[in-house]
């Protein structure tokens, strides 16, 4: 029986978050697209802050490199679970998705 994804690129991008490729793959590594409300807002920097599962395993802030369409980093996928992401600027300004964070779920 296939289980229901949290989430996919669809129901984020209006809010500026996708990665690539869509359906993430442990083991495998995964570009994470930013142009939201950060970008938007004229952040000369974004960190992605990634974890895995309800507990946020594995937490790390990763810096996004600025594009001519937002930022984006390439992260590895380590662990087959939730990918939570969720975004801050330098001056600790946060697009967390009112909250919610965005959850995408991983391929074994």
């Amino acid at each position: 029986m296939p289980r229901k994804c949290k989430s996919n690129n669809k129901d984020y991008i209006s809010n500026g978050v996708t990665i690539q490729p869509a359906v993430p793959t442990v083991g495998e590594n995964i570009t994470i697209l930013y142009d939201g409300l950060l970008a938007k807002s004229g952040a000369s920097h974004v960190y992605a802050r990634v974890g895995f599962g309800t507990n946020w395993d594995n937490e790390t802030d990763y810096a996004m490199t600025k594009t001519d369409t937002g930022f984006e980093v390439t992260i590895p996928v380590l662990k087959a679970d939730t990918l939570n992401l969720c975004f801050k600027d330098c001056a600790n300004n946060w697009d967390n998705n009112s909250g919610m964070n965005y959850s995408f779920d991983v391929a074994n």
